[in-house]
């Protein structure tokens, strides 16, 4: 299944809604049902997809507080999260009519 593990998808879908550090990635991301991800998980998925130009990162100072590094979607952050969107609905669509009800035929 294509879409098994796809934490990647989660956190440019998360990042969608606008620039978020690790910690609110990752809050995000597990309040969804059935979903967990750790920050031995987070950080090397988001280190990649900086180095894929996916998502851009800066840090943002803090009053009182150490500076947090804050993530961004890029425009091939985007694009990319509209391919995965249009493959996750073709998908959904395809796992649908397996599980509708079939008609009932008469003989």
């Amino acid at each position: 299944m294509a879409f098994r593990g796809d934490i990647e998808t989660l956190i440019l879908a998360t990042l969608s809604s606008g620039p978020q550090h690790g910690y609110e990635i990752t809050r995000r991301v597990n309040g969804l049902e059935g979903m967990k991800i750790q920050d031995g998980q987070l950080y090397p998925i988001l280190h990649r997809l900086e180095t894929e130009a996916m998502i851009e990162a800066e840090w943002v100072p803090q009053e009182g507080k150490p500076a947090r590094k804050v993530y961004r979607l890029t425009e091939n952050g985007n694009k990319k999260l509209e391919e995965k969107r249009a493959d996750w609905e073709a998908f959904a669509r395809s796992v649908a009519s397996l599980l509708a009800k079939p008609e009932v035929q008469n003989a």
